[in-house]
C-alpha cells in the first residue's frame, strides 16, 4: 500500500517537472522551427507559468476539500490533452496559449502531488524524494529531448510522461479520509509562510530559470554541441534527485540551508563565465546540488505552520517560486540580445539566489 502510495504522489512530481523544462531544452531548435526570437520561445514557458502560479493556492484549497489523488488526476489529464494540442499546429500563439492550459494542470498536480505524498507516507524526507521526482522530470526532459530532431519533441514527450503518470496515480490508494472543513476557508496570507517562500523561490525558482537557458548560454559562449550543452545542463535539475531528499533530513539545520544558497550563487556565476567544459560540467553540478536542499525544509514547514490548510499553505509557497519563473525565465532570455550574450542575466540570477540565504528563518518553523 505505501509503495503503491508512493508511485502515484511521486507520478505526480514527474509531469510537471518534465514541463517546466522541456521547451527550454531545445530553444534555438524551436525558436527556428516557428521563425521566432528566443524571448518568444522564453513565453513558452512565460504561458505554463502564468496558470501555474496563479492556482497554486486554489489547487491547494480544491486538495483540502476534494481530495489530493482526485485533484492530481484531474491535473495530469489536462497536461496530456493540452500537449497533445499542441502538436496540431506549428503556430507559436497557438502553442503558447496551449501551453498556458497546460499551466493548469502542472499546478493541480504538483500541489496534489506534494499533499498526496504528505497525507499517505509523510516526513520531511517523503517530501523531499517528492521534490527530488520533480526535478529529475526536468533533468532528464533536459538531457532527452535535445535528441529528438523535431519540433514535436517537447510535447510529444509530455503527453506519454502525463499518460503514463495517469496509470499510476489511478492504482494508488485513496488517502485517509479527511476532517471536514468550515464552511469558510482559513485565510492563507501569513508572513511566516515569508521566508519559506523565499527560500523556494530561489532554490526551486532560479534553478529552473538557469535550465531554461544553461543549453543555449552553453552552446553560443561555450561552443558545445545541443546534445553535450544537455547533457551538462542537465545537471542543474537532475542532481536534485539527491539532495532533495537530504534536505529532508536537514530540516532546521539552519547553517547548512544557508550555504546551500551560497554555493548556488558561486555555482550560477561561475556558469556565466564557464568556458571550459570541466568548467562548466563543475559549475552545474553545484548548483543542481545546492538547488535541491531547501525543497523539503520549505514545504514541510509550510505545512507545519499551517496545519488548517496545508495544501493552501505549501501551493502559497510554490507560489513564489512559479512567479519567480515566470518573470525572470523571460528577461534572461532577453540578455541574449545584449552584450555577453546571456551573461548579464544568468549573473542576476547568481546574485539574487546567493542573496536569499538572508531569509533562512532562524528557528525551525
Amino acid at each position: 500500500m505505501r509503495w503503491r502510495a508512493a508511485a502515484g504522489g511521486f507520478a505526480l512530481a514527474l509531469t510537471p517537472g518534465w514541463n517546466v523544462a522541456n521547451t527550454g531544452a531545445v530553444a534555438d531548435e524551436l525558436a527556428h522551427a516557428y521563425g521566432v526570437s528566443l524571448a518568444v520561445i522564453g513565453l513558452f514557458t512565460t504561458g505554463l507559468f502564468v496558470t501555474h502560479a496563479a492556482l497554486q493556492v486554489p489547487a491547494g484549497r480544491l486538495c483540502d476539500r476534494f481530495g489530493a489523488r482526485r485533484v492530481g488526476a484531474a491535473g495530469l489529464v489536462i497536461v496530456a490533452l493540452a500537449s497533445a494540442g499542441a502538436l496540431a499546429w506549428q503556430e507559436a500563439a497557438f502553442a503558447i496559449a496551449l501551453r498556458t492550459v497546460a499551466g493548469v494542470g502542472t499546478a493541480l498536480a504538483f500541489v496534489a502531488g506534494s499533499d498526496y505524498v504528505r497525507s499517505t507516507v509523510g516526513s520531511a524526507v517523503a517530501q523531499g524524494f517528492y521534490g527530488a521526482v520533480s526535478m529529475a522530470g526536468g533533468g532528464v526532459a533536459l538531457a532527452l529531448v535535445p535528441h529528438w530532431d523535431t519540433w514535436r519533441a517537447p510535447f510529444a514527450s509530455a503527453v506519454v510522461v502525463a499518460a503514463v503518470g495517469l496509470l499510476l496515480v489511478l492504482a494508488s490508494p485513496p488517502e485517509a479520509a479527511r476532517p471536514p472543513l468550515a464552511a469558510r476557508l482559513p485565510t492563507i496570507v501569513d508572513r511566516r509562510l515569508a521566508r519559506l517562500a523565499a527560500m523556494h523561490a530561489a532554490s526551486f525558482g532560479l534553478s529552473v530559470v538557469l535550465g531554461n537557458w544553461v543549453v543555449t548560454l552553453l552552446e553560443r559562449n561555450a561552443g558545445l554541441s545541443s546534445g553535450v550543452a544537455g547533457a551538462i545542463g542537465a545537471l542543474v535539475l537532475l542532481l536534485g534527485v539527491i539532495t532533495r531528499p537530504l534536505g529532508g533530513r536537514l530540516d532546521g539545520h539552519r547553517r547548512v540551508l544557508r550555504a546551500s544558497f551560497l554555493a548556488g550563487g558561486a555555482g550560477a556565476a561561475l556558469l556565466a563565465v564557464a568556458t571550459p567544459l570541466p568548467l562548466a560540467l563543475f559549475a552545474s553540478a553545484v548548483v543542481g546540488l545546492a538547488a535541491g536542499i531547501p525543497f523539503a525544509p520549505s514545504f514541510a514547514g509550510a505545512a507545519r505552520l499551517r496545519p488548517d490548510a496545508p495544501g493552501a499553505a505549501v501551493g502559497l509557497v510554490n507560489m513564489a517560486a512559479a512567479v519567480t519563473i515566470l518573470v525572470a525565465t523571460p528577461l534572461v532570455g532577453l540578455t541574449f540580445s545584449l552584450p555577453g550574450d546571456g551573461r548579464l542575466g544568468i549573473l542576476v540570477v547568481a546574485a539574487l539566489w546567493a542573496a536569499t540565504a538572508a531569509a533562512v528563518p532562524r528557528a525551525r518553523p
